[in-house]
Formats: structure tokens, C-alpha cells, sequence
């Protein structure tokens, strides 16, 4: 190991090893996901210094896991035994933002929702916005091929992503993609990389698409008395030709443990409420998006007075995550079916909570298909854990069954490694391995995160 720390130093590199340090970096926000010992910890500024740490890693057939702020839900960011953590955050600069283009250039490091505020004085947007979007990275995003809350109109990072600069396990350094609006040149390297989790290569640099600034959107909630009847109400805003600009639903569940967390007068006595806003002719598409729900038998259904309680009830859904973090240690799940099968799923959900004994809260984007049952257990307890576990699996089992996925937006990592084999075929998962191969011989990228074994 001393041998490692040398030849990392002999980079101009300072590895950190301080075991506390360390421990703080071996994990992401995946809970109950056991990380590895990694031996050090380095924090790259530049490309040439992540090509650094890769030609030592690769001379050495030492694992390195790429990680930027850890907001991860797959436990793709844990650390391995013996591994190096590489962090990317201190990369944050958005390198520069081309209006004519509506391009912008950007370092892995920079927060999300950074390049829409340096883009806005421009009249544009970084569109996907994934809850996280003030505190996960464009690097973790691009990785994960994060999805978001307004991807149910504007789309998912994959869509936006235009070039890459990547250094590969050997420690070369390549550029993929284009800046250009079209380009259909060789292979599409870069979305092979969107999704890729850190175990193709290390993303040190992005060019993401930019899209004009919506006008002002309007925003409604509707109440239902069940989550099958919200569901129902999402088929057939869709089955319609809607195109909300976010059509999210939330249930009982997230309801009260959003009131609790900040109280502002949401329903907590409903099944589920759908969040909805449209901004492309806003008052026409709300009021058919309002009679559907009542069609589909919406309790109630109110707008938002002005864009001040349309942002709350925005922020409030981005507070989900937290708000159920505080009834104990929250499993995410993270499955997508057909829009088509959502109250099918819903109610599936529902079974394997009362099944299992455990509070499973759900909250959707609903507009895609794309669930995150939170399922709540007390880490503590081994039995509790265990049903949580089996609850989680279940799910995963009755996505597949609807002819969905196993994840919609926050990647495999280590949590359903096993759960890939089950959804892809053997040619297929022989294919991705061959890519693997081919990309990092060595294994050193990552390991143990997408593809088991």
C-alpha cells in the first residue's frame, strides 16, 4: 500500500488517508448498502490529474470508484476494498455558456441546478431537474443517467447530453459527441457513457444542450380518495394528449410527513394528490387536465393562486426524500412501468406493504410511469429490516411483471445488480460485458457496480 501512496505522490498528488475522512466517503445516499475499505481518497482539480490517478491504478490493478457529491440512491458511489475514491467535486466550473449555440461547458463537479442560474441571464435553462438538482452533480447526473421532476415533458439528461470529455481506465483521455445540433458521426459514444455509473471511464468534462425558459407556469392539485383512482387520472391525462410541463403524484403516506416537515395546508386526510403544471397554453390544458381528474374521480381539485404557492407546492415535492427520513431509515426503490399498468402498480405497492408490515410511502413521476416507493424500517431491527428488504424485492418483481423496469432514473449500482440479469436477456447482459471488457480489461472502474460477478 505504501508502494500505492508513493506513486500517487509521485503524481504531485496528496492521497488522504485518514480513516475517518475516508469513511465519510465510502458511502452515497443508498441506505443499508455496506460499503468496502478503500485505502485512500483523492480530490482531483483537473483532467490531467484524473489521468494521473488512472495510469497509477491502472499500472497497479487497483479499483477506483468515481464519486462526486454522493446524492446517489444504488450505492454506484460506495467504496470497494482497496479502492481509490475519486472525487470529482472540486471540478466545478462551468466552463463557459454559448448562447447561439445554447450549448454549455461544464466541469462534473458543478451542481445542477448551477448551470440554469448562469444560463438564465441568457433567456435558457438546464431542463432536467432531478429533486436533488441544487446539490447533485452534472457528473453523478450524466452517470446515473438521472431523470427529474419535469422530464415528463422536457426529458431526461441523456437527451441533453452533446459531448463528453472522459478519461478511460488506462488513463487516456477522449472526447466524444459534438457542439454541434446534429452529428450522426461513428458510434454514439456518449449516451453509451449516460448511465454507465463510473464503470466505462470518468467523466471530467460535459456539454449539455440548453432550452429556452418556459413562460410562467400554472399549477393544479387534485385529491383522490384512492391512489388507484390517481392513477387512473394520470392514464387518461396521457391517453388524452396532454402534455403537462410536471404531472407528479404523492400519496398519504409523504403527504403527512411533508405537512409535519413543513406545514402548509396539504391535504393529509387524502389517498393521493396529483401535482400538475403546464406552461404552454396554461389555462386551456388545466382546465381539460381538471376535468379528466374529475372524470376520474378527483375528491377535489384547486390551482394555485399565484407563483408563489405554485413554487411551495414544488418545493414541497422536492422535500420528499427528507420529510420521510425522519420516520426512521428510508429503502428508495426506483421502478418505472407502462402508464398504462400505474394503478396496477400502486395498488400492488399497497399489498406488499400490508404484506410485509412496513410504512411504504410513494411518490411518482407519475407522468412517466417511473415510482419511488420509500420504504421506511428501523435499521436497528433486523426483522424490520428484513421485511423492508423483502417488500423492496417484491417490487421489483411486480415492475417486471407490468412489463417495466427495475430503474427508472437512479441507476443499478449495487443494490439490483442481481435484479439486471432478471430484466435484460443472457445475449444482452453478454453484450454489456463484452463492452465492459473492452473499455476496462482490467476491471479496475468501478467494480461490482451494474454488473455482478
Amino acid at each position: 500500500m505504501s508502494e500505492l501512496f508513493s506513486a500517487l505522490s509521485d503524481t504531485g498528488l496528496t492521497p488522504v488517508t485518514d480513516a475517518d475522512v475516508i469513511a465519510a466517503h465510502s458511502v452515497d445516499h443508498a441506505r443499508l448498502v455496506e460499503p468496502g475499505r478503500a485505502a485512500a481518497l483523492i480530490r482531483a482539480r483537473s483532467t490531467e490529474e484524473v489521468a494521473a490517478v488512472l495510469r497509477v491504478a491502472a499500472e497497479r490493478a487497483v479499483p477506483v470508484v468515481p464519486q462526486g457529491a454522493r446524492t446517489g440512491l444504488a450505492g454506484s458511489a460506495t467504496a470497494v476494498d482497496g479502492a481509490i475514491l475519486l472525487d470529482l467535486s472540486p471540478m466545478d466550473s462551468i466552463l463557459s455558456i454559448d448562447p447561439v449555440n445554447r450549448i454549455a461547458v461544464c466541469q462534473p463537479g458543478v451542481h445542477n441546478a448551477e448551470i440554469s442560474a448562469a444560463a438564465a441571464e441568457h433567456g435558457l435553462r438546464y431542463a432536467p431537474d432531478p429533486s436533488s438538482w441544487r446539490i447533485s452533480t452534472i457528473g453523478g447526473n450524466i452517470a446515473t443517467a438521472a431523470g427529474g421532476i419535469c422530464c415528463v415533458k422536457y426529458g431526461v439528461t441523456a437527451e441533453y447530453v452533446l459531448g463528453l470529455e472522459v478519461v478511460l481506465a488506462s488513463g487516456e483521455i477522449m472526447r466524444c459527441g459534438r457542439r454541434t445540433a446534429k452529428g450522426v458521426a461513428g458510434y454514439d459514444l456518449v449516451h453509451l457513457f449516460c448511465g454507465s455509473e463510473g464503470t466505462l471511464g470518468v467523466i471530467t468534462e460535459a456539454t449539455v444542450k440548453l432550452s429556452p425558459i418556459p413562460p410562467d407556469r400554472l399549477t393544479l392539485a387534485a385529491v383522490f380518495d384512492t391512489t388507484a383512482a390517481a392513477g387512473r387520472a394520470v392514464t387518461a391525462i396521457m391517453a388524452a394528449g396532454a402534455q403537462p410541463s410536471l404531472l407528479e403524484l404523492i400519496d398519504n403516506v409523504h403527504l403527512r410527513a411533508l405537512e409535519d416537515l413543513r406545514p402548509m395546508g396539504l391535504p393529509t386526510d387524502a389517498a393521493a394528490l396529483l401535482l400538475v403544471a403546464a406552461d404552454a397554453d396554461p389555462n386551456l390544458e388545466l382546465a381539460e387536465i381538471e376535468r379528466l381528474c374529475g372524470g376520474a374521480g378527483a375528491a377535489e381539485v384547486f390551482r394555485a393562486t399565484d407563483a408563489a404557492e405554485a413554487d411551495a407546492l414544488l418545493e414541497s415535492r422536492r422535500q420528499a426524500l427528507h420529510a420521510m427520513e425522519r420516520l426512521g431509515t428510508v429503502l428508495v426503490d426506483d421502478v418505472a412501468v407502462p402508464r398504462s399498468r400505474l394503478a396496477e402498480a400502486l395498488d400492488g405497492i399497497q399489498a406488499a406493504s400490508e404484506r410485509h408490515g412496513v410504512v411504504i410511502g410513494v411518490i411518482a413521476h407519475a407522468g412517466d410511469g417511473n415510482l419511488h416507493p420509500n420504504i421506511v424500517v428501523d435499521a436497528d431491527d433486523g426483522d424490520s429490516v428484513a421485511a423492508g428488504r423483502a417488500a423492496f424485492d417484491e417490487i421489483l418483481e411486480l415492475a417486471l411483471g407490468l412489463g417495466g423496469t427495475v430503474t427508472g432514473e437512479h441507476g443499478v449500482g449495487t443494490l439490483k445488480r442481481e435484479w439486471l440479469e432478471r430484466e435484460v436477456d443472457p445475449v444482452n447482459l453478454a453484450a454489456q460485458r463484452r463492452i465492459k471488457a473492452a473499455f476496462d480489461p482490467l476491471g479496475i472502474l468501478n467494480p461490482g457496480k451494474i454488473l455482478a460477478g
